[in-house]
C-alpha cells in the first residue's frame, strides 16, 4: 500500500470516528427525560440520600428529570399529589394512612422509604450535662405540627420514659415547621425539636445545645417515604421502578462514602450552609442509623409507626400493611 492510499484511508477513518462521535453525543442529548414533580415535606440534611441521587445524576441515568418542590407539611404534600400538582409525594408515611382513612378511592400508596428513624434533635437553651428526658418537666418545648410524625414520635418517647406530655410539660405545636428555629432563637421556649442542619447551626451560633436525638428514642419506622396515587403507580410501573433504583443508589452512596464526601455531593442543595456544617449533620444522622440499607420496609416497622399514631390518639386501629404498601415488580 503506497503512502497516498494509506493517508487517504487514515483520513476516512478519522472522519468516520468523528461522525460517529457526533451522532452518539447528539443521540445522548436528544434522549428525552420524563419530568416528574416531586413534593418534599421539608428541606433537611436528613434527606441526604435523595439529594445525592439528584446531584449525582442517578435520576437522569434512568430517564427521569426531577422537579423538586418544597411543600412544608405532610398534609400539603398529600394535597399536592391528590390535586395533580405533583406526581410523587415525599413525607411521613402517616400521610398515606390519613388519606386512606379519609375514604379517598384513588388513595396513596408508599413504594419506597428513605429514612427509618425520627430526624429531630432536642435542643436546650441552657447547657445540660448528662441530659435526661425528665429535665423537660415543667418546661416549654417548641414541638412539631400536631398529628405530624415528629411530634407524635416525640410524645411517644416521652410516654415510654414515664413522662406525661399533657401534664408534665408544655408542648407548643402552634409554630410552623420552618419557623421553629427562628422562634427559639428569638427567645421562645426552653427547648425545641429541630432537624439538621438547623440544629447544628443554632448550636454553633450559641443559641442552644443539642442534648438528645428523638430518633434514638422512637425506634425504627418508615419515617419518611415516597408515595403516589394507586392509579399513577399502576400506570407507571417502569418509572416507579426506575425512581426506586435512583433512590437506592443514593442510599448506597451515603453508606459507602465518608461524611465529607456526602456533604460535598449535596452542598448545592444547601447554599447557605458550610461543608463542615453538613458534614457534622451527616455524622449525627449516621450515628443514629437514620438511613436504611434498602428502600423496602417491613410490616413490623409499619405497624410500629401505627402504634405511635394510636398512642397519640390520631387513629384507633391499624390499616393493613398490604393496603398501603406498593410492591415494585
Amino acid at each position: 500500500m503506497n503512502k497516498k492510499v494509506f493517508m487517504y484511508l487514515f483520513g476516512v477513518i478519522i472522519i468516520l470516528i468523528i461522525a460517529c462521535s457526533v451522532l452518539f453525543n447528539n443521540k445522548k442529548e436528544d434522549k428525552k427525560l420524563e419530568k416528574i414533580t416531586l413534593a418534599e415535606v421539608a428541606h433537611t440534611v436528613f434527606y441526604a440520600p435523595m439529594y445525592v441521587a439528584i446531584e449525582e445524576g442517578y435520576f437522569e441515568d434512568v430517564g427521569i428529570d426531577i422537579d423538586l418542590i418544597l411543600t412544608s407539611g405532610a398534609d400539603k404534600v398529600t394535597a399536592a399529589v391528590l390535586s395533580g400538582d405533583a406526581q410523587i409525594g415525599f413525607s411521613g408515611s402517616e400521610a398515606t394512612i390519613y388519606v386512606y382513612n379519609g375514604g379517598e378511592k384513588d388513595y396513596l400508596k408508599t413504594f419506597a422509604q428513605l429514612t427509618q428513624k425520627d430526624g429531630s434533635f432536642i435542643v436546650s437553651r441552657e447547657k445540660i450535662d448528662n441530659f435526661k428526658l425528665s429535665d423537660l418537666k415543667g418546661k416549654t418545648v417548641i414541638g412539631g405540627r400536631a398529628g405530624g410524625m415528629p411530634e407524635m414520635t416525640f410524645e411517644y418517647a416521652l410516654k415510654q420514659n414515664g413522662i406525661d406530655p399533657r401534664k408534665d410539660l408544655d408542648i407548643d405545636t402552634s409554630v410552623a415547621f420552618p419557623a421553629m428555629g427562628g422562634a427559639f432563637i428569638s427567645g421562645q421556649g426552653d427547648f425545641v425539636t429541630l432537624f439538621e442542619p438547623t440544629a447544628s447551626q443554632v448550636e454553633k451560633e450559641g443559641y442552644g445545645y443539642v442534648v438528645e436525638s428523638v430518633g434514638k428514642l422512637g425506634g425504627n419506622v418508615p419515617y419518611t417515604s415516597f408515595s403516589a396515587r394507586k392509579s399513577y403507580l399502576n400506570s407507571h410501573e417502569d418509572l416507579i421502578k426506575n425512581f426506586d433504583k435512583a433512590i437506592q443508589k443514593g442510599l448506597d452512596y451515603v453508606h459507602k462514602n465518608s461524611d465529607r464526601k456526602v456533604a460535598l455531593s449535596i452542598i448545592n442543595q444547601f447554599p447557605d450552609s458550610k461543608v463542615s456544617e453538613l458534614e457534622d449533620a451527616i455524622k449525627r444522622y449516621r450515628e443514629n442509623d437514620a438511613w436504611p440499607k434498602t428502600t423496602k420496609f417491613s410490616k413490623e416497622s409499619f405497624d410500629h409507626l401505627q402504634d405511635i399514631m394510636i398512642d397519640y390518639g390520631e387513629i384507633t386501629k391499624k390499616v393493613p400493611y398490604s393496603k398501603l404498601m406498593y410492591k415494585i415488580k
